[in-house]
């Protein structure tokens, strides 16, 4: 069985540099990290990883709290987040949470257990208390996509409040003065921002805003059909719908053609997200496209900081978005239709 002193001269490096590879990984440079990596394989080595942790203080494992594994945006945060944690040495632990702040709550503690070295919180949810902090004050935590208000650590975010805007911007554009919005879920920031940016559009281009006009959803597939159902038995003109992500706005759609609607030319249906679907569907989605691999890059680095003892404030990430305008989208119509008896 090969050694740490084999793997050490086949590299051309001392035992305490193929040592800090394994242990602390990112104060190695990249082409020494290859160096010892490429030796490691080639003589099977298998270090003792439990003495090497109790060596270190640390288990290079990163704790990710999702919401839900099922939607197509997080699993493209992911593996941004994946890619950059395998470059630092770092493994990921998924835990698909369903926003249980309980289920949230056990996990942060493999903290306190040596379990875990941080954590990655992809919802609006703080799983420590409030004395669970570094010593510069911050948690042991970066808050992606969803954040809090006012979180003691760092936050990658999107400006939801101005993307939601320039999206009905864009229908306010092509001459539509009815628009609908099927929202996500109330207790959610990202349904708060997006609803305020609608309302900004609105206010701006002299519309009116109508409460009735506004259908709860909860970012799947399903509450968008059933919205679209809701929103197709009201009384009031409707010639366009913001849906607060790509998924409802699909199953809108789905909806819309059921009832006989045709889209965009009876009305119009923009998302949020651009998730690869959206490129696909029929008609393919007007929608706000996120960075998503971005997202989970930025938030292992910012984890990392904190880790090192870097981090000395909870600093703010806000990452650009991109209006895509697809075919799901056109010109108010002339005459709108009678929604609940579609020509």
């Amino acid at each position: 069985m090969s050694n740490i002193r084999e793997v050490a001269e086949l590299a051309g490096v001392s035992v305490a540099t193929v040592s800090r590879t394994l242990q602390q990984p990112e104060l190695v440079s990249p082409k020494t990290r290859v160096k010892v990596t490429e030796a490691i394989e080639q003589l099977n080595y298998k270090p003792n990883l439990m003495a090497v942790k109790f060596r270190s203080g640390k288990t290079h494992n990163i704790v990710v709290l999702v919401p839900t594994v099922a939607n197509v945006f997080f699993a493209r945060v992911i593996r941004g987040m994946q890619e950059a944690a395998a470059a630092e040495g770092y493994s990921l632990l998924l835990v698909n949470t369903m926003g249980d702040d309980a289920t949230e709550q056990n996990y942060a503690r493999m903290i306190h257990t040596s379990q875990a070295d941080g954590v990655v919180q992809l919802r609006a949810f703080n799983p420590f208390n409030d004395n669970d902090v570094t010593d510069e004050g911050l948690l042991p935590m970066v808050n992606a996509c969803e954040i809090l208000d006012a979180p003691k650590c760092p936050t990658v975010s999107l400006d939801n409040r101005l993307a939601a805007a320039a999206m009905t911007e864009h229908l306010v554009e092509l001459g539509h003065q009815h628009i609908a919005m099927i929202k996500g879920p109330a207790a959610s920031p990202l349904t708060r921002d997006r609803m305020l940016g609608f309302k900004d559009a609105l206010q701006a281009a002299n519309l009116s805003y109508n409460e009735e006009l506004m259908f709860a959803g909860d970012f799947t597939l399903q509450s968008g059909y059933e919205a679209a159902e809701r929103l197709l038995k009201q009384n009031h003109p409707v010639t366009a719908v913001v849906c607060e992500n790509d998924e409802m706005a699909l199953g809108a759609i789905s909806r819309f053609k059921a009832a006989g609607l045709r889209v965009p030319q009876d009305i119009s249906v923009s998302g949020f997200d651009n998730i690869a679907f959206s490129h696909y569907s029929d008609p393919p989605l007007t929608t706000i496209a996120q960075p998503a691999e971005e997202f989970g890059e930025t938030a292992i680095n910012l984890l990392i900081e904190v880790l090192k003892g870097k981090a000395k404030r909870a600093v703010k990430v806000i990452l650009p978005y991109q209006l895509i305008i697809r075919e799901s989208t056109g010109p108010a119509p002339a005459h709108p239709v009678n929604l609940s008896e579609p020509s």
